[in-house]
């Protein structure tokens, strides 16, 4: 079992760095995103400064979409999702590690770069220390729980935009929690209860995720 965990990790890990055009599509889009918002609405700091964690996790979420795609599309169309099926090994524990492939490969960048967007968006220092929590809890959730869906779709030749339509209304109470943990921040209040809740969702997800997404994958091979 642990074998195979591992071997599926390094693989994954390998895989994604080698197919670095794909691996920076996400990232290069949420970077052009956040560009593109104070050229259109004007450089003001006010301004920026409001709109800033909305805009960066509307991004985070659309650039999200664009990675999780390729979730399981590459096991499934070479066969060995189906050999992962076949193997008698946990689904679910297999399903958990890829997720975390795709988060480290997709939203750790974003945790990266953070400092640079904080810096564009006129962000205070309490501000951009909010929006790194709600970042590091809510990112995984975002993976955790966008891999229900590429489960369910995985088997689809367009499922982008079905993958779409399912995922963002699910993505918008993480969304309202996160940015008014900020806003709470922006205020000097305290936030402690938005960051509770996102906590207390992601979880949720670690425990029950794994298994909704293996249950996703059994049934798309039917």
């Amino acid at each position: 079992m642990n074998t195979l965990i591992n071997g599926i990790f390094k693989r994954d890990m390998a895989l994604a760095f080698r197919q670095r055009s794909e691996l920076a599509q996400p990232l290069m889009f949420l970077l052009m995103v956040i560009t593109l918002f104070p050229l259109g609405i004007g450089p003001g700091p006010v301004t920026l400064q409001k709109i800033g964690p909305g805009v960066i996790w509307i991004a985070a979420i659309l650039s999200s979409l664009l990675a999780m795609e390729r979730l399981f599309r590459d096991d499934f169309w070479d066969g060995s999702l189906e050999q992962y099926m076949l193997s008698g090994q946990s689904v679910a524990a297999i399903a958990a590690v890829k997720v975390l492939v795709h988060w480290l490969v997709s939203f750790l960048p974003l945790a990266l770069f953070s400092p640079l967007l904080a810096l564009f968006l006129n962000l205070t220092v309490d501000m951009y220390i909010a929006l790194m929590l709600t970042l590091l809890l809510g990112t995984p959730l975002l993976s955790l729980v966008g891999a229900i869906a590429v489960g369910l779709t995985v088997g689809l030749q367009r499922g982008g935009v079905l993958l779409a339509l399912l995922l963002i209304p699910v993505f918008i109470p993480l969304l309202i929690f996160a940015t008014s943990a900020v806003d709470s921040a922006a205020l000097q209040l305290p936030y402690r209860a938005q960051l509770a809740i996102i906590g207390a969702m992601l979880m949720l997800a670690m425990a029950s995720a794994p298994f909704a997404i293996a249950y996703a994958l059994k049934v798309s091979q039917n």
